[in-house]
């Protein structure tokens, strides 16, 4: 026996050893001590441990519990509970075993209670320490009132009241609706109605706790539970019309109303049941609209917060980065050649100022979902960069007003490769304008959406074309009008654009041929840079010298103005 125990011990003895690590060695030496089955060799190796170690709980725990087990003599294991709770007062289950061990050892009630006193002084780190503490000691009273002839001394029910007063003060308003509150009341509820005999205390006791805890579910559930097991229907029906129109949390308020109905299909007659289901229904569509008013609230905030994200991220790009400008529409894209200053009269410029400002107020508005990978394209003119190109861009109208980057996404989730999607928004209210821009990866998926063209869309018919970008010319020498033109003109500046049309056609009539040309109509402000206004001659003929002093016949004015063919 010695030479088996000889590399225990001498582990034990090591003086290079640290805290952690003897303590390990303790407990190898303890579990083979205890295989070998002598309890006292055990006793004395945990008292040998508990020298070494005076304030661990852990091994006060092990030692009381192997004590609780196997040893069971009372003066013994009395004596450890005291020792353990004198080094570890701060460990609330050694309290509740040192009561347990106390009553089973017949100890009389005045050092049970002394004992409880005590650890009611000490400071846990959990207040469901307490709480355990102070149903131990009412498991006690009970079983002991209960078995009184196996005891000294005759207790009353009214100890157990005390104690419960007790808790309640101490713990109520720490433990506010929490399941460990809801113990005790119920234990306290159920001892008033089964040991004192007093319906009406236990009643009370459940208001008590409605009063603290009057959010919980389960407080009004067990309530009602503890009338309809006494079969006191009539009570347990009128908890049920207190409680169904409170709001509990998740789904307790629905929970309650298909309780009561049930409870009536149960026990009530047809006019309780009916009763119930006028007083539910109206509860029910009512928690079922705050429930879908909740959920769509979440969806756009969500969204909004993401686009005000690549908004801001936007605009500082733009402040920090004045030199690089994005692709523009048409109405302000400019030529890149240099050009010879031109004279422009101030309708003319005003208008172009407006239009110029209006577009880029537009642009600001346009927000993106996800910035392209692709690096910037260089244009013409050094210093600027695209930042779109447009080249697998599906162009998007008629979309409903409330769409988000997350609805037209799940649109073309069949469809898949979108890279982007950008959707154009109000200069000033900041709505969608019913457009959209979708950026795909190739042709292929580019095609693909383009096919849905004509698909309900949030209950609204979508236009889906592919966007084209360049600066395509027509028979006569003119740009074609793009995407954003035809969105300007469905906007209704059909009439505008009308006008400036026919006066691009009048003057480019009037350089071809140099014919004699009368412009019509009120919008000469629409007339290009290049059109001089009405009364000036759109090339200064060259006189010499002292011949514009000279005073010019009818004929002479006419070969001035008129080209002979």
């Amino acid at each position: 026996m010695c030479n088996a125990r000889a590399h225990l011990e001498e582990q034990i003895s090591r003086q290079d050893l640290s805290d952690s690590e003897k303590f390990q060695q303790y407990m190898i030496y303890l579990k083979y001590e205890q295989s070998s089955g002598d309890p006292g060799r055990v006793q004395l190796l945990y008292e040998r441990a508990i020298t070494d170690f005076p304030v661990s709980s852990d091994l006060w725990l092990d030692y009381t519990q192997y004590l609780d087990k196997t040893l069971k003599v009372g003066n013994v294991v009395r004596d450890v509970y005291s020792r353990a709770t004198k080094n570890c007062p701060w460990v609330g289950e050694l309290w509740v075993r040192s009561l347990l061990s106390l009553e089973r050892s017949r100890a009389s009630e005045e050092e049970i209670s002394t004992v409880f006193e005590k650890s009611l002084l000490c400071a846990f780190s959990t207040f469901e320490e307490y709480l355990d503490l102070f149903l131990t000691r009412i498991d006690g009273l009970r079983r002991r009132i209960l078995f009184s002839g196996e005891v000294e001394g005759v207790l009353d029910y009214s100890l157990i009241r005390e104690t419960f007063q007790r808790a309640s003060d101490y713990l109520s308003e720490q433990m506010k609706n929490t399941d460990g509150l809801l113990r005790l009341y119920a234990y306290w509820a159920h001892l008033e109605q089964s040991m004192g005999k007093d319906m009406v205390s236990a009643r009370g006791v459940w208001e008590r706790l409605l009063k603290i805890s009057g959010a919980m579910l389960e407080a009004w559930q067990s309530y009602i539970s503890m009338e309809i097991e006494l079969d006191h229907i009539n009570e347990a029906r009128s908890i049920y019309k207190r409680c169904y129109s409170k709001r509990f949390t998740g789904t307790g308020s629905e929970d309650i109303c298909h309780a009561w109905l049930r409870f009536e299909r149960e026990y009530g007659t047809l006019e309780d049941f009916d009763h119930s289901v006028q007083k539910v229904t109206p509860r029910l569509e009512e928690l079922r609209l705050f429930r879908s008013q909740q959920e769509s609230k979440s969806l756009p905030e969500s969204a909004d917060q993401k686009e005000h994200s690549v908004k801001k991220t936007g605009r500082e790009k733009r402040k920090s980065d004045s030199n690089i400008s994005y692709e523009q529409s048409p109405a302000k894209r400019q030529k890149h050649a240099p050009q010879k200053p031109k004279k422009v009269h101030d309708k003319e410029k005003r208008q172009v100022q407006n239009l110029a400002e209006e577009n880029e107020g537009r642009e600001t508005k346009q927000t993106v979902e996800e910035q392209p990978k692709k690096q910037p394209i260089k244009d013409a003119v050094p210093g600027r960069t695209k930042g779109f190109t447009d080249e697998c861009t599906a162009f998007l109208s008629n979309i409903n007003l409330k769409a988000t980057y997350e609805d037209l996404r799940r649109f073309f989730s069949d469809v898949g490769g979108v890279s982007s999607i950008r959707i154009l928004h109000d200069k000033f209210t900041g709505k969608s304008r019913g457009l959209a821009y979708v950026d795909f990866i190739d042709d292929e998926h580019l095609a693909a959406a383009v096919a849905k063209n004509k698909q309900m869309f949030l209950g609204k018919k979508l236009s889906i074309a592919r966007s084209n970008p360049k600066q395509r010319k027509d028979s006569s020498g003119e740009r074609a009008p793009t995407e954003q033109a035809q969105s300007h003109q469905q906007t209704g500046n059909a009439g505008t654009s009308a006008s400036k049309e026919s006066s691009i056609e009048t003057s480019k009539q009037s350089r071809g041929r140099g014919d004699s040309v009368q412009l019509k109509g009120k919008n000469t402000f629409a007339v290009p840079r290049n059109v001089r206004p009405l009364g000036f001659p759109a090339i200064k003929p060259k006189t010499e010298e002292g011949e514009d002093l000279k005073p010019k016949s009818n004929d002479e004015f006419r070969k001035m103005f008129i080209k002979k063919d």
